[in-house]
């Protein structure tokens, strides 16, 4: 079956190992038997292609998306990490041509619904590491009840987050990005749109999930992540947290799938202009450095029947560490936001647009 992570982690550095299960068995936390998927397109048709090294190993065309074979490994009652390698082909593509953009292939999102993308719900949760709380308080230093709110959230995730085994856990902070039209792949633009006020980087880490015909969710692997967001709008009132959110999104390069201990992953986030990096920061994320187990965070997201609706694939980002809005940065048209954590494979880039038209008023009319 495809993994399905059953684990509690301890708050900080030094969190203790667990069991990871999947629907069928027990396996040691400490197993990182692990592969790499891109999703890849050229000429309105795509491949799946398995890193190795500087090549791209194309899979059967017969399952032209990761979402393909999801649904296979569950038809077959096999696992991803046994249905890929029987699946590779002779066809290989050059990795590094592909990355930089110089090929005619380009890249998809590492996870996506392939024929209706009205069927991916896009979502995440917030307030889950504490350099995000410290930033959402600092963006409302003037509003007290703010920063209450939010570090009260916080705590409230440091104290029930991580709940034990079979027990449930406090419930996270929510939110919608959108379905999977706001999905953007490696060297996609992520465009702020004509009513917004800004757009920023959020470097994070993404579960994408597949759920089966008899409405249990599977986790597909884990994806580096940018959840892209309206600071500004955001910071004008917290209470406009949801439509900040309203913006693209964009994962990959590449899918990690298998049994990856997601514990401790030390990344970089950078804003690049031209040839100058005008901003860096170091992250973190993983269990040990969250307020939430991804078993409860996950709970919290699934619980909803809406949320197991046979078919449906879903991307689920799992919270920031820090981004350049918080220090300051003030993001510009052409500039390249780079998030890496070298765990998941190469880093994700994408190029920030903004929308050069006046909003234009939406009017609905009567039937």
């Amino acid at each position: 079956m495809l993994a399905l992570y059953r684990k509690s982690a301890k708050v900080g550095k030094d969190a203790a190992a667990g069991q990871v299960s999947r629907r069928f068995g027990h396996y040691p936390s400490q197993t990182l038997s692990h592969m790499r998927l891109v999703q890849i397109t050229r000429d309105r048709s795509r491949r799946v292609g398995l890193v190795n090294g500087s090549e791209l190993r194309l899979l059967d065309a017969r399952f032209p998306s990761v979402y393909d074979l999801a649904h296979k490994a569950l038809a077959d009652k096999s696992s991803l990490q046994q249905l890929v390698p029987s699946l590779g082909t002779s066809e290989t593509l050059d990795y590094d041509s592909i990355y930089k953009g110089e090929s005619d292939w380009r890249f998809l999102p590492a996870f996506d619904h392939p024929s209706d993308p009205a069927h991916c719900m896009v979502s995440g949760t917030g307030l889950t590491h504490k350099a995000s709380a410290k930033n959402r308080a600092a963006m409302h230093k003037t509003v007290d009840a703010e920063a209450t709110d939010s570090f009260r959230m916080f705590k409230l995730g440091l104290e029930g987050g991580s709940p034990a085994e079979g027990e449930i856990g406090v419930q996270p902070e929510w939110f919608y990005k959108g379905d999977g039209t706001v999905l953007k792949g490696h060297r996609s633009a992520l465009t702020v749109p004509a009513y917004a006020d800004d757009g920023g980087e959020e470097p994070e880490v993404a579960g994408v999930y597949f759920v089966a015909q008899d409405g249990h969710p599977y986790r597909v692997g884990y994806a580096v992540g940018n959840e892209f967001s309206d600071h500004v709008m955001e910071k004008k009132n917290y209470l406009y947290l949801a439509p900040s959110k309203l913006r693209e999104c964009a994962i990959g390069p590449e899918l990690t799938i298998g049994e990856l201990a997601f514990e401790n992953l030390t990344g970089e986030v950078s804003v690049h202009r031209g040839s100058k990096a005008v901003w860096s920061s170091q992250i973190w994320t993983g269990q040990a450095n969250m307020s939430h187990s991804v078993r409860n965070l996950e709970h919290h997201h699934f619980k909803y029947a809406a949320h197991r609706r046979p078919g449906d694939a879903h991307v689920h980002f799992f919270g920031a560490d820090a981004f350049s809005f918080g220090e300051g940065v003030t993001l510009e048209a052409g500039d390249l936001m780079q998030v890496s954590f070298p765990d998941l494979g190469r880093p994700l880039q994408n190029f920030l647009a903004i929308e050069e038209k006046p909003a234009k008023l939406t009017s609905v009319r009567t039937i």
